[in-house]
Formats: C-alpha cells, structure tokens, sequence
C-alpha cells in the first residue's frame, strides 16, 4: 500500500491560510476598510452635486432677486442736541455750548401686512428653482413722536427733514413703483441703498439646508419717503404701502410694530414657515395660508432710538418656499449606512461559505463590494432625474439583481441564493425605512440592528471558530 507523502511546512503553511476562518475574517475586515475609501468618494460626490444645485440657484436668483426681507415702516426725524462742554481758553476752564446733530427712530404702534404669493418654478438644466412675485399691503399707525425721554424741545426738532424708511434687502425686486400713502397723501419715495437701520438679512440658499442662516447686513436698503410736515404733526399718523414685490425662495419680515399682524397666502404646496417666531397656519394641497401675530413683549428691541445704537434683528420670520426635491439629504444619509449594507453582505457571505462548505474567493467579495459602491452613484444619478423613492427602488433592484446572478456563478444551491437575494432586498428595504421615518429612525435602527445580531448569533452558534470545519 503505498503512502501518501508527508506534505511541506509551505503546504502545510499554505493549507492553514486557505483553511482558517481567522484568516478569512480578517481578510474580510481588511476588504471592508478598503472599500471604505471609494464610499467616501461617493459622499463627496453628493456634495458636488448638491453644491452645483445651490449654485445654479444662486445664479438664477441674482439674475431675477434674492430672498427678500422687509423691515419697516420705521419713522425717522433728525433734531439737534445742545450739550454743555468744558474747554480751557487763556489758562483758564470756560463752559461752551455745542451743537450736534442726530436721528431718532420711531416704530409703529400697529403694523399690518398682507402678502399674497404667487410662484413660478423656473428650470437650469436638471435643476429647478422656485421663483415668486407677491403683492404686499402694508397699513401702520404711528403715534405722535415723543422727544422728552432725550429732554429735546421741539424746536430742536427738525420736523420737515422727517421721512418714513421701508427697508427690502433686495431693490431688484421692487416690479412697479410703490405706492406710499400718509392719511390720504400720496408720497414720493426714492431708493436708498443705506437707510439708518441694522438688520440680520436671512440668506437661504442650500437644498440640503434644513435650517436658515444668518449674515450680518448693517447697511439695509430700502425706500425713503418725505413727509414734509412743517410742525409736529398733531395726531396718530396712518401710513400705508402697496408694493409688487419679486423675490427667490423666501419672504422675511421684522415684527416692527408694538403690535404686529402678517398675513401670508400662497397657491405653493410646500411652504417651510421659519424664523424666531411660527404662524397659525393651514396648508393643503392648493397652497397654504399663515397668520403671525407679534407683540413688543415678543421681540429684543425697543419703540424708539437714536442714531444706530439698535438693531432690528432677533425676531425675524417668514416663509421659505420649497422645492420638494430633498434627493440630496436623502442620498447623503443613505451613503452613509454604505459601510453597514457593506458589511452585512460580507458578513451573510461568510456565513454561507462557512456552513456550507463553499470556497469563495476575495476577488468575489472585491466585485460585490464594487456592486455596492456603485449603487449609491446609481442612486444619486436617477434622484436627479426621477426623484428620491423612484432612485432607490431603481438602484435597490438593479443592485439585487446583479449581485445574486454574479452569486449564482459560485454558490452550490439556488435556495443559498434565493435566501442571499431575500437578504440583499431585506437590507436595502431596512435602510430605507430608516431614512423614511425621520423621526423615529434612531428606534427603528436600534432594533433593527439587535435583530440583525440575534439572527448572526443563531446561524453561527455551531460553527467551531477554533477548527476548519463546521
């Protein structure tokens, strides 16, 4: 009988690295980190073309207007302080009378706006902007102005340089002249690039952009109309604006009255209602209707002050007209549980090699994984095109389908392959149901994992880690 040669320590050697499950763990690990490097190349190609999105709307709302805001009406009356100083003249101190000129600015006591918004969706290439035009009827009451908390006499007030400031962060918007009325009269009005007053101007440009941000704009433009009075005028002053107002994304207002009311309504479906303050509001599928009702106590600054020692800011609000196209915060949160869809798969691959006796070589696992990878471009490429959901029922079955006829070529059994094909689609359908339930994807996710690791447990509790078979 003749016997079998007794095998090399290289064969040996050789067999054990082929054998091991060790060795095959962490050459699993290993292929997972690396295909954590061209994942992260796919967020950063969601964040290419989200930039590209906000840029294209940027460059659609310079050409038409930007987000407006509106902050007024404000009244403001120049007057001349004396003020006693002490000056050394020949060696000795003598007291002089000096003059200076300054600005006070009154608020209205009622202020009342109602806008009425209509929208237009316009298109750059695959993107689209939203785009508005929106009627304003402005009605305000101012009370007689009071100079004696500064201890100013009237007559040190310059009564026929007093003029009425409406500031709009964007002039290019403005489609018709405004029509600025005190009581019955009408008035003229001119723009101002610079009209006295400090406002933070929100900026909303990005898609992904859940929340508005701030930019400190000190210089607001606006409109400024003459009053002329001669005299202090001797009752409540009624002042109103029509104006046609365009604008691109939003529409803000600072709550300038002691008792403020903006009305807003609009035929657009999907308004994001932001700011310091929330509306009443009712929103249907033929548009929306919101109601902001503000009070002195509601907001940071005061009726009344001099030169530029306030600022408008700390309770602006207003609208901002979406776009329902959220594909790339979607997308972005889809990529990353790339790592985790990686994983699971190499994980149920594993599995199956080891409890079923099937060789499988890295370079199967590296085109799997490749498969994954390039989901997520599939994904990102048809949201653009047909939206979010569609994408991912797209890339999902294409993906799904890819991988289990490439497994069919390697693994023995078409139930094995049956059963990988169910858990790719249940991975995929996971995910998804995480990122659709917002709010409740932290719970979702959590059980879902635990139930992911029960399920390993139970398929791996008679696998011998310490011995080449199972």
């Amino acid at each position: 009988m003749e016997t079998q040669p007794t095998p090399s320590v290289f064969e040996r050697f050789n067999q054990w690295i082929t054998e091991s499950i060790m060795v095959k763990l962490f050459s699993i690990g290993f292929l997972i980190l690396t295909l954590l490097i061209p994942a992260s190349w796919i967020e950063d190609l969601i964040r290419e073309r989200q930039y590209r999105a906000d840029e294209v709307i940027r460059e659609v709302s310079d050409k038409w207007s930007g987000p407006q805001m509106l902050s007024g009406p404000v009244l403001r009356i120049p007057f001349t302080k004396k003020e006693k100083i002490k000056t050394w003249h020949e060696g000795k101190q003598v007291e002089e009378i000096i003059e200076r000129d300054h600005d006070a600015y009154f608020l209205p006591e009622d202020y009342q706006v109602k806008t009425d918004i209509s929208t237009e969706v316009r298109k750059r290439g695959i993107f689209e902007v939203v785009l508005y035009k929106s009627d304003i009827d402005m009605q305000a009451q101012f009370a007689v102005p009071d100079f004696s908390t500064w201890s100013i006499p009237d007559e040190q007030v310059h009564w026929h340089e007093a003029v009425l400031l409406n500031g709009i962060s964007d002039l290019r918007g403005i489609g018709e002249n405004p029509v600025v009325k005190a009581g019955h009269v009408l008035l003229v009005s001119e723009p101002l690039s610079d009209i006295g007053i400090q406002v933070n101007q929100y900026v909303n440009r990005s898609a992904s952009r859940a929340v508005a941000t701030t930019a400190d704009v000190p210089a607001v433009s606006g409109i400024i109309s003459p009053l002329r009075w001669q005299t202090r005028p001797g009752g409540t002053l009624h002042v109103s604006l029509q104006l046609n107002l365009k604008g691109s994304e939003s529409l803000y207002f600072v709550p300038t009255g002691k008792s403020t009311e903006v009305t807003s309504t609009s035929a657009w479906p999907s308004p994001s209602f932001e700011g310091k303050l929330l509306p009443e509001h009712n929103i249907t599928d033929s548009g929306f209707s919101a109601v902001w009702k503000v009070l002195s106590f509601n907001r940071p600054f005061s009726q009344k002050w001099v030169d530029r020692e306030q600022s408008l800011s700390g309770s602006e609000f207003g609208v901002r007209l979406l776009i329902p196209a959220d594909q790339y915060q979607k997308s972005t949160r889809t990529a990353k549980y790339g790592q985790l869809i990686i994983l699971l798969a190499f994980t149920a691959l594993f599995l199956v090699e080891i409890t079923t006796k099937t060789r499988i070589h890295p370079f199967q696992y590296i085109l799997i994984g490749a498969a994954l990878i390039i989901y997520y471009t599939l994904l990102l490429s048809f949201s653009e095109q047909v939206g979010y959901n569609a994408a991912y029922a797209i890339a999902s079955v294409a993906t799904t389908v890819l991988v289990t006829l490439y497994s069919s070529s390697f693994l023995r059994s078409r139930s094995i392959v049956l059963l990988f094909s169910l858990l790719m689609a249940s991975f995929y359908t996971f995910i998804f149901i995480i990122i659709q339930a917002q709010d409740f994807s932290l719970l979702i996710g959590s059980i879902g994992l635990f139930l992911i690791i029960g399920l390993l447990m139970y398929f791996s509790k008679n696998i011998k880690w310490y011995g080449a078979k199972a």
